[in-house]
């Protein structure tokens, strides 16, 4: 399963939500979550401030770590430093190799 999950800091806190995310990643990791990638924008104009790609081994894993009792005692940080969330249930389809960028990419089998 694999989830992009977009992350806007309230004014002020964009350190806090990156130092939350640390910790809220590590723990992540003992139910089998990876993080395929971490971006971060400027948080302007609406944007995100953090972008993530996750990936979990089963929604079980996912419904295990978002009930996990540490991530639940930092609930109090969360707030204070995440101001909105998203989280998309996402496919992989591949990555542009060196060079292609830019150019139109026809999927395979079409």
């Amino acid at each position: 399963m694999t989830l992009c999950v977009l992350l806007w800091a309230r004014p002020g806190a964009e350190s806090g939500l990156i130092a939350y995310e640390d910790q809220v990643l590590d723990i992540a990791s003992g139910y089998g979550g990876r993080v395929l990638q971490r971006a971060r924008s400027g948080g302007d104009d609406g944007q995100p401030l953090e972008i993530q790609l996750l990936e979990f081994p089963t929604a079980q894993a996912v419904a295990e770590f978002m009930a996990d009792g540490r991530r639940q005692g930092l609930a109090g940080e969360r707030d204070r430093v995440i101001a909105r969330t998203e989280v998309i249930d996402v496919q992989l389809v591949g990555a542009i190799r060196q060079g292609d960028a830019g150019r139109s990419v026809t999927p395979a089998g079409g």
